[in-house]
């Protein structure tokens, strides 16, 4: 009967070097949220057409954007504020 080796895999090193994982709290939200205000604020002041296509329930509380606008904005928030709680994570903030 033939021993096999276990090699290592190239990975490995990669996921040491990972940040840890925040969990949920409210400084966590505050700043998904802020994120998210500021995103639909630039969306606001450079989508040329904010308010094409389907609308959304109550157009005029969501600032009269569209479906479109308003989930290309979240999805920018979203995406900034993942990046702003990790870089915060880093530094011992949250």
């Amino acid at each position: 009967m033939m021993e096999r080796r276990s090699t290592p895999c190239m990975l490995t090193p990669l996921l040491a070097i990972a940040p840890a994982t925040v969990s949920w709290s409210p400084k966590v939200a505050l700043v998904m949220i802020a994120c998210n205000v500021i995103a639909i604020a630039i969306g606001k002041a450079t989508i040329k057409h904010p308010n094409e296509g389907a609308q959304l329930p109550n157009p005029a509380f969501f600032g009269g954007m569209g479906r479109a606008a308003m989930l290309a904005t979240t999805s920018l928030g979203h995406v900034m504020g993942i990046g702003a709680i990790q870089g915060l994570a880093a530094r011992g903030v949250l």
